[in-house]
C-alpha cells in the first residue's frame, strides 16, 4: 500500500495585530488554508520612547511620540471614513470564530520559538512585529517572510506609505513582501504591488488602503514559500530608512502639501 500523501504544511503568522493584519490573515486562509497567528504583546510606550531616544536622541523621540498620540486620536476622529474604507474593499479586520492564536511577550522570546517548533510551519509570515534577531532567525527552519507597508528598499522602516507622499513620491506608495535577515526590511524583494491613496485617507488609514491592495501579493508570496517556488529580484531602488515623522515635520507637511 502506498504511503498517504504529507498534508500542506501550516501557515504561520506572527504580529502584534491591528485591523490591516487581520485583513491580510483572512485573505490568506480564504486562498491557501488555515493560518496560525503568533500573537506578541506590543511594547509599551516607555519602551518604545526610551529606545528610540537611545538611536535618535531625545528630541527626534519626543517628536515622534508626539505624531503617535496624534495619529491615535485620528483614528477616533476618523473612523467614519475608516469604516468605509472597509466596507468599500470588503476587508475583514477582526479575527474569525475558532481563529488559532496564540499569546506570547515577544517574538524574540523562547516562547515565540517554542510555537514555531510545535507548529512546524512551512512558512512564517511576520507582519506588524519586532524586528527578530540573528540568533531568533537562525533557530526558525522555514522560509522567514516579512510583509512591509512601503515600497522597499527606498522606503524601509516605519510609515513608508507616508513618507512616499510626503516625499512627492505617490507612484511608490506601495507594500513589499521580502525575504527576512537581521537588517530593517533589507532582505531579498519577492512581492511589491502600489496603489493610490483616496480622498480623505491620512497617515491614519494607509495601513488600511495598503492592506486592501496587498492581499494579493501577501497570498502570492506564501504559496510561494509553501511550493518551494521563492524567487527574489532587484527594484533598482536606493535604500533608506525612515521612522515615524516627528509631530512639526507632520503638521508641516500636512499645511504645506496637504499630506496628512
Amino acid at each position: 500500500m502506498a504511503a498517504p500523501k504529507a498534508g500542506p504544511r501550516p501557515i504561520v503568522v506572527v504580529s502584534e495585530g491591528g485591523p490591516h493584519i487581520w485583513a491580510i490573515v483572512n485573505a490568506i486562509a480564504d486562498r491557501l488554508g488555515p493560518v496560525s497567528v503568533i500573537l506578541e504583546t506590543p511594547e509599551s510606550k516607555k519602551q518604545l520612547l526610551l529606545g528610540r531616544a537611545r538611536r535618535q536622541g531625545w528630541i527626534s523621540a519626543i517628536g515622534q511620540l508626539g505624531t503617535m498620540v496624534l495619529t491615535r486620536l485620528g483614528k477616533r476622529f476618523f473612523s467614519g471614513h475608516a469604516a468605509r474604507l472597509i466596507a468599500e474593499q470588503k476587508l475583514e479586520t477582526e479575527p474569525r470564530p475558532g481563529q488559532t492564536i496564540i499569546d506570547i511577550p515577544s517574538a524574540n522570546g523562547p516562547e515565540c520559538l517554542r510555537a514555531i517548533a510545535d507548529l512546524q510551519p512551512g512558512v512564517v509570515l511576520l507582519a506588524g512585529c519586532r524586528l527578530l534577531s540573528r540568533q531568533t532567525l537562525a533557530k526558525i527552519a522555514c522560509p522567514v517572510l516579512n510583509y512591509h507597508a512601503g515600497i522597499a528598499p527606498k522606503y524601509r522602516g516605519m510609515n513608508g506609505g507616508y513618507w512616499a507622499l510626503a516625499s512627492g513620491d505617490a507612484g511608490n506608495f506601495g507594500s513589499t513582501v521580502h525575504l527576512v535577515d537581521a537588517g530593517v526590511d533589507t532582505g531579498g524583494v519577492l512581492r511589491q504591488a502600489r496603489g493610490k491613496p483616496e480622498p480623505g485617507d491620512t497617515i491614519s488609514s494607509y495601513a488600511l488602503r495598503q492592506a486592501a491592495f496587498s492581499r494579493d501579493i501577501c497570498v502570492a508570496a506564501v504559496g510561494d514559500a509553501l511550493a518551494g517556488n521563492l524567487a527574489t529580484f532587484d527594484p533598482g531602488l536606493p535604500s533608506k530608512q525612515w521612522y515615524h515623522p516627528t509631530i512639526w515635520h507632520y503638521l508641516w507637511t500636512g499645511l504645506t502639501k496637504r499630506i496628512w
